[in-house]
C-alpha cells in the first residue's frame, strides 16, 4: 500500500471492538510498540470443541471501575511480552474486529492488566502497517466522543444494580482495599454502602435490637457486611460485627474469628494445637528470668513483639543477647505483655502472603523487606511480585484460615531450614499489594464468597 492511500490518525483515537461487545474504548497509539494491548483481568484459559478459548473482563472506560465487560475469544497464540519497564510477561494473544471511524480490519491484541495504565488500550505499529500513518500532535482524527455519547453507548452495560445489600463495614472510605471491594461488588451488580465504625451505635434488646447510624437513622435491609476492622477499635468493630450477626446479617467473616485472629498468643496457640509449624515462641507478663526467656527460643537473634502491635509496629530484631536484654527490659518498665520469637535469618527478609477466600488460595506473593528492615517490617516500603508457593505452603494457608474460623484471610508464610512456617493470620488483609502482585481481581472473590454465603446467584 502506498503512503498515500494510507490513513492519517492522532496519539489517541477512540475505538470499537464490537466481536467483544466494547462499543467504545480510548487507545493510545504508540508506533514504539511493536504489539497492541488491551486491559484484561480475571483471565481464564478453556477448551470449547477442541479450540483454546480465553475468558476475561475489563473496564474500558479511563477511570472508570464500574463498567465491566466479560468477554471471551479464540487464542491465537501466547507470547513472552517485554513492557516499557523491560519485564518480561507472557501474555494470551487474541484476534478481533477494530473499527475506528470508518475503517474496520483485524487486530492482534495481547491481554495483560492495565489498571496501573492511564489507556485501556495500546495500538501498536503491527496493527497500522501499511494501514495509518501518526501524527502525535493530534487526536481523536477519526471521530471523538463526548460524556454523553459515552453514556448513551455503554447505557444497557451500566444496568442499576438489582443484586444483594452489601455495607463495607470500616473506618476510611478511600483506603484502596475498601474502593475496590465496593467497587467488585457494584461490578457484580449488587448495592454497596460504606458505614463508618465510629459512627454506628447498637441497640441491645431482646425484642428489638437495632443497629443505628449517624442522624439516627436506623440501619436495616442488608444481606451482608463486609467488616475491616483496624486494629486499634477490634473490641468495637467486633462488638458491631456481632450485632450485626444477631440481627440475621450475613458477616464473610464472624466477630468470634476477627477477635482470635487479631490475639497474637491464642492465635498462635490455636495455630499450634492444630499441627501447624509456626517459629518457636516465647510469652510473658514482664518477665524476671529474661536470660531464661531468651533461651527458650534459642537465644539471640531473635524478634521481640509487643503483644497488641501490628504491621510491623511494636517489633523488633534484637541481633545479640544484649540487645535483646536491653529490649525485653524496656518492654517489662511498660508493664506490657511481649512475645519473643526465633529468627530465621535463612528467610533473607522475605515472607509470603497467601490470600485465602472460602478455603482457597486466590492470590500469593513473595514480599521482600526493604533495605535496613527486617521481615516483620516487611510492611515498611517492601517490594512485592507474584509467586507460585508450593502444595505444601497452600495446605498451611487454607488450614490456617479454617482453623482461625476466617473466609477471608492473609495468612503469611516464611521458608525455613526447616520448611515452610507460619507467622501470622490477618482478618482484614490489605489488597493493592496482592492485586499489583499477581494482577487478578481478588476483591471480586470476596464478592462471589459473599454471595455464596447469602446463596444468591448472578442473573445472566
Amino acid at each position: 500500500m502506498t503512503t498515500t492511500k494510507k490513513k492519517i490518525i492522532g496519539s489517541e483515537e477512540w475505538c470499537k471492538l464490537g466481536k467483544l461487545g466494547i462499543p467504545a474504548i480510548k487507545a493510545r497509539v504508540d508506533s514504539g510498540a511493536k504489539t497492541s494491548t488491551i486491559h484484561a483481568y480475571n483471565i481464564r484459559p478453556y477448551q470449547k470443541d477442541a479450540v483454546k478459548w480465553v475468558s476475561f473482563e475489563i473496564h474500558p472506560l479511563q477511570n472508570d471501575r464500574k463498567t465491566i465487560i466479560r468477554c471471551d475469544a479464540k487464542v491465537v497464540d501466547r507470547r513472552d511480552i517485554k513492557s516499557s519497564s523491560g519485564a518480561v510477561e507472557r501474555r494470551y494473544v487474541i484476534k478481533t474486529l477494530l473499527t475506528m471511524g470508518k475503517f474496520r480490519w483485524d487486530v492482534e491484541l495481547t491481554l495483560t492488566n492495565r489498571d496501573s495504565m492511564g489507556y485501556r488500550m495500546l495500538l501498536g505499529r503491527e496493527a497500522m502497517k501499511g494501514r495509518l500513518i501518526v501524527d502525535p500532535a493530534e487526536k481523536f482524527i477519526m471521530g471523538g466522543l463526548n460524556k454523553e455519547a459515552i453514556k448513551k453507548l455503554y447505557v444497557n452495560i451500566n444496568k442499576p444494580a438489582s443484586g444483594l445489600k452489601i455495607a463495607l463495614l470500616a473506618s476510611n472510605p478511600k483506603l484502596y482495599s475498601n474502593q475496590r471491594i465496593i467497587e467488585a461488588g457494584e461490578q457484580r451488580g449488587h448495592n454497596m454502602s460504606f458505614l463508618n465504625i465510629k459512627q454506628c451505635y447498637m441497640k441491645v434488646n431482646a425484642e428489638a435490637p437495632e443497629i443505628h447510624n449517624r442522624g439516627g437513622k436506623i440501619i436495616s435491609g442488608l444481606n451482608a457486611i463486609v467488616p475491616r476492622i483496624k486494629p486499634a477499635i477490634t473490641f468495637y468493630g467486633a462488638a458491631l460485627t456481632r450485632h450485626f450477626e444477631s440481627i440475621g446479617v450475613k458477616t464473610i467473616n464472624t466477630a468470634q474469628a476477627i477477635t482470635q485472629s487479631r490475639d497474637k498468643l491464642f492465635s498462635l496457640q490455636l495455630l499450634q494445637q492444630s499441627g501447624i509449624e509456626i517459629p518457636t515462641t516465647g510469652f510473658a507478663s514482664s518477665p524476671i528470668d529474661t536470660d531464661d526467656l531468651i533461651n527458650m527460643v534459642g537465644g539471640a537473634p531473635l524478634i521481640v513483639k509487643l503483644l497488641e502491635g501490628t504491621q510491623g509496629t511494636g517489633v523488633v530484631l534484637a541481633e545479640t543477647k544484649k540487645a535483646a536484654e536491653s529490649v525485653i527490659n524496656a518492654f517489662k518498665s511498660l508493664k506490657a505483655n511481649l512475645l519473643v520469637q526465633e529468627f530465621i535469618k535463612e528467610s533473607g527478609g522475605e515472607d509470603i502472603r497467601c490470600f485465602v477466600v472460602n478455603g482457597r488460595v486466590v492470590g500469593s506473593m513473595k514480599r521482600t523487606a526493604a533495605a535496613g528492615e527486617f521481615r516483620a517490617n516487611v510492611h515498611k516500603g517492601a517490594s512485592v511480585e507474584s509467586i507460585k508457593i508450593t502444595p505444601e505452603e497452600r495446605k498451611i494457608a487454607v488450614k490456617a484460615a479454617k482453623v482461625m474460623g476466617l473466609d477471608v484471610a492473609g495468612v503469611d508464610i516464611i521458608r525455613s531450614n526447616k520448611g515452610p512456617l507460619l507467622l501470622e493470620v490477618n482478618s482484614s488483609p490489605g489488597l493493592e499489594g496482592i492485586e499489583e502482585a499477581t494482577g487478578k481481581d481478588i476483591a471480586r472473590e470476596i464478592i462471589i464468597a459473599i454471595e455464596k454465603k447469602c446463596n444468591w446467584k448472578i442473573k445472566s
